[in-house]
């Protein structure tokens, strides 16, 4: 039987504990090539819902690439890219616009913090649930009725949201004079103000120091578990890989090597070599 839940937000999902066990997130046979380089070759795993999914490997090994191919940024020559979609089963992302993809539920972070930083925090993050305001650009010109209970409760999430994430006392500081760990908060809020069911994280904890993993991975639990995500995480903190991640994907020379846990992936012969020897 299907259970029901009410996050903070008020947002209410229902939750069908045996679709927990269905992939959300399958890629099958994605290539990518610039000119006569191969940066993705065949690359094939699945992501269960509600799950983590960790995707490792050295510099170069083509995991921001495969990032930018789920999110519509790249399109392979080759491959498929599913996403499970309530009730229209699994739709190929690659077949659809990117602005289409924040509508269904695809959502992402980057490396470095992607933020208008003259815009203060909460103006940042509100800036992600645009993509399900109502109407049209007339309306919105003319700041209706709709468009106006629209924009409140959008703040309203916005503002539950900074307060879930630790954020409510620098909501009106310009984002641009926030500390780095502060300006990647801001970037996830933004993210789980659009409402997804798939997050992709690029090295959440780059640039943290080491006395703050910890809290993100705590935090990052916390927000799997109450907006019933699916994530799947590019990171080089092994420590945080090992910590937060049910599966982990390991890339190397744009190829898939090895699918395990976090603790058969780091005592592999090939990742000790190829990525955690690297890193040494």
């Amino acid at each position: 039987m299907p259970s029901t839940r009410r996050c903070a937000t008020g947002w209410r999902r229902v939750i069908n504990t045996a679709a927990q066990s269905a992939a959300a997130l399958r890629v099958e046979g994605v290539s990518l090539r610039f000119g006569g380089h191969t940066v993705l070759h065949d690359v094939s795993f699945e992501v269960k819902a509600g799950t983590i999914c960790g995707l490792v490997g050295p510099n170069g090994a083509g995991k921001t690439s495969l990032f930018n191919c789920v999110t519509g940024s790249y399109v392979p020559y080759e491959g498929r890219v599913q996403l499970a979609v309530p009730p229209d089963g699994m739709l190929d992302l690659l077949q659809l616009l990117p602005h289409r993809l924040a509508a269904i539920g695809v959502a992402r972070t980057f490396q470095h913090p992607t933020l208008d930083p003259a815009a203060s925090a909460l103006d940042n993050a509100l800036c992600g649930g645009h993509v399900h305001l109502r109407g049209n650009l007339l309306s919105l010109a003319l700041s209706l009725p709709t468009v106006r209970a629209d924009e409140t409760l959008l703040r309203h999430k916005a503002e539950t949201i900074m307060e879930e994430l630790g954020l409510s006392r620098w909501s009106h500081v310009p984002a641009g004079d926030l500390p780095y760990g502060l300006q990647k908060k801001v970037e996830l809020a933004r993210a789980l103000l659009s409402q997804p069911r798939l997050l992709l994280l690029d090295e959440p904890a780059g640039g943290l120091p080491h006395g703050e993993v910890d809290e993100l991975v705590a935090l990052l639990r916390r927000v799997r578990e109450q907006f019933e995500l699916t994530m799947v995480l590019v990171e080089h903190h092994m420590g945080l890989i090992s910590k937060l991640t049910d599966k982990v994907v390991v890339l190397v020379e744009g190829k898939v090597v090895l699918q395990g846990s976090a603790a058969e992936v780091q005592r592999h012969p090939v990742v000790v070599e190829a990525y955690l020897g690297a890193a040494a």
